[in-house]
């Protein structure tokens, strides 16, 4: 279904597939200055990332989670693949820093930081962690559905249908 809304003031297009509900999680107060200051960075032009519940997961539960964030800068205009974009990468314009994941954690564990401005790559690791990270599917999936593909540029949100196996 179509809608008309708005995401923290940004205007969202496009049509929203409803999820199943979740127990709520962390609250969209908190995910506003966090996506805020990679929307207040001149030098980012757009970013987006995809968001759906798996159709099959080899007899695990099928659950909504959201991923494979992308950050397009202004020296990024020609990079047409997105995936190129991605921060779990060498990012062409960020840079990286590599990770490893920390068996005795469970959880990844950050290397130094290799590329031109620490501070900026470090605003959009913090949004991807926010985005993937699981503390806010909740405000992730009542806003924009299910199966949904987001681009995300200061003058408004757009979302498509995901399509995936």
């Amino acid at each position: 279904m179509t809608t008309q809304k708005n995401f923290l003031g940004i205007p969202v297009e496009g049509d929203i597939t409803p999820g199943a509900s979740r127990e709520k999680q962390r609250p969209l107060e908190d995910f506003q200055p966090i996506l805020q200051a990679v929307l207040d960075d001149p030098t980012i032009v757009e970013f987006g990332w995809t968001q759906a519940t798996p159709y099959f997961n080899d007899g695990e539960p099928c659950e909504f989670s959201a991923h494979s964030l992308w950050v397009r800068t202004d020296a990024d205009r020609e990079v047409e693949d997105e995936y190129e974009m991605e921060l779990g990468y060498n990012h062409p314009s960020l840079g990286k820093r590599p990770k490893t994941w920390d068996s005795a954690t469970k959880d990844w564990s950050y290397q130094q930081y290799e590329g031109p401005d620490e501070a900026r790559y470090d605003r959009c690791l913090a949004l991807s962690k926010a985005i993937e990270g699981g503390e806010f599917y909740d405000v992730l999936l009542e806003a924009f559905g299910d199966h949904a593909r987001l681009t995300v540029r200061e003058t408004g949100i757009e979302i498509e249908f995901y399509e995936h196996d």
